[in-house]
């Protein structure tokens, strides 16, 4: 066989090989990969509001559906406005009401929900911005299981009244125009009562005292199991004119620490996550954050855990040293919403996965260094360090670990290889004997 032919065929089996490896591999992502569950989108609406001590050209209310609801119980909308502009000075403590907001509702009694608001306006100058309390409304689900509550959004007029003068915001758009709430039992909203906590929050002095009310959301994790660390996720927003406020002349830490109560099974760890304030300003709310925070523990037997919101904690993670700290206890927790989820036994564990995830490789690397970096040795010195690097990368990465504990797409990935491999290597024989 002639040098050029024998290159040739070289450059064809490798060419072929890539070629197995990306349909492959691409088969295998598209083929694995799960389908994202739909969500219920908040509906964005805008709105143009004139009069009274308000104006805004482009003012967007925002309603926000819980994740899901059960059947036969109530959920609660929520409406929060963008900032408006102060057409005139508002004076501190003002009365603020608001309503509004016009849904039609579907697979829920009433079928057609409009919020209210109240609250006390700060001190604002003219000019300024000032952004109204959110509103709420209540609807009883008449959808069963497996069905949709849905939201379409209406086009009547929304009202902000301070101080007794009132401004009108008209309808313009929305997006989108309606939105479906999945109507089930179980783990992430299910339970019975409230999610507004109330808290009574005492530092960095024993005299300092607030009471304070977090609408405290959680979702469950759905693949706990036992002798692994979970993580439920904490997400808090606070009640309008209940907020917790920033001691003077100390310094807090931007810190939350997020609690949750476990109750159900034996040997559960406390349940706590760690997330930021951002930036904390004297004499003004402590902000929340403004993603999820996890809140981790673990399980030492299998079972169904009742989950309740516990303690919030701000500063510093002790009492010692120089920064403060504000403690916040649950005053209402008979009354609050609970959650469950189910602990499996860990005999279907992922950690026995690792090891085909980390052999079933090596047996490739072995092979293609035989086949490949041996015979291109006399020619070029950049060719065997390209061909190692490759599988060596692979294994370092732990690109099994992120494609999932399963290690059996591994397996069919080095058949595949070695199969395109043997190929190749009988493309070479036959020329070889013809030649």
């Amino acid at each position: 066989m002639s040098q050029v032919g024998r290159r040739l065929a070289q450059k064809t089996s490798a060419l072929g090989l890539a070629g197995t490896l990306a349909v492959f591999v691409g088969s295998v992502f598209a083929l694995s990969s799960p389908a994202e569950a739909a969500a219920a989108e908040p509906l964005k609406m805008t709105y143009t509001c004139s009069g009274g001590y308000l104006s805004s050209n482009s003012m967007v209310l925002t309603a926000t559906p819980p994740t899901s609801v059960e059947p036969s119980k109530p959920a609660t909308i929520e409406w929060t406005f963008s900032p408006l502009t102060a057409t005139k000075a508002i004076a501190a403590n003002a009365a603020v009401t608001t309503s509004g907001g016009d849904l039609s509702v579907t697979g829920g009694t009433p079928t057609t929900l409009e919020g209210s608001g109240s609250g006390t306006a700060t001190t604002v100058s003219q000019g300024g911005t000032y952004t109204p309390p959110k509103m709420t409304a209540t609807v009883n689900v008449t959808a069963t299981t497996g069905g949709n509550l849905v939201l379409k959004v209406g086009n009547a007029p929304v009202t902000i009244t301070v101080a007794g003068e009132r401004t009108t915001c008209t309808f313009s758009s929305a997006t989108p125009t309606e939105t479906s709430i999945p109507v089930q039992t179980g783990s992430n909203n299910g339970g019975t009562g409230t999610d507004v906590v109330e808290y009574r929050c005492v530092g960095p002095e024993t005299t300092d005292t607030q009471d304070v009310e977090i609408k405290v959301e959680l979702t469950m994790p759905t693949s706990a199991r036992v002798n692994q660390q979970f993580a439920i996720k904490w997400k808090g927003t606070y009640t309008t004119g209940k907020e917790l406020t920033a001691p003077s002349g100390q310094t807090l830490s931007p810190k939350i620490f997020a609690y949750a109560s476990l109750t159900g099974i034996t040997g559960l760890s406390s349940a706590t996550g760690e997330g930021s304030t951002g930036t904390i300003t004297a004499n003004s709310p402590i902000p929340l954050p403004t993603t999820a925070i996890d809140v981790k523990a673990t399980a030492s037997a299998a079972g169904t855990v009742t989950v309740k919101p516990s303690k919030v904690n701000f500063g510093a993670n002790s009492r010692t040293g120089n920064t403060p700290m504000i403690e916040c206890t649950v005053q209402n927790e008979a009354d609050l919403k609970t959650y469950t989820f189910t602990v499996s036994n860990s005999t279907t564990s992922p950690t026995p996965s690792p090891s085909p995830t980390t052999t079933t490789p090596r047996p490739t690397q072995t092979h293609t260094a035989t086949v490949t970096i041996t015979p291109s040795a006399t020619r070029s010195t950049s060719t065997p360090t390209r061909n190692s690097k490759t599988p060596k990368a692979g294994a370092d990465t732990g690109a099994g670990g992120m494609a999932g504990p399963d290690g059996r797409l591994f397996i069919l990935t080095g058949t595949a290889l070695v199969a395109a491999a043997a190929i190749g290597g009988l493309v070479l024989r036959r020329r070889s004997i013809r030649s």
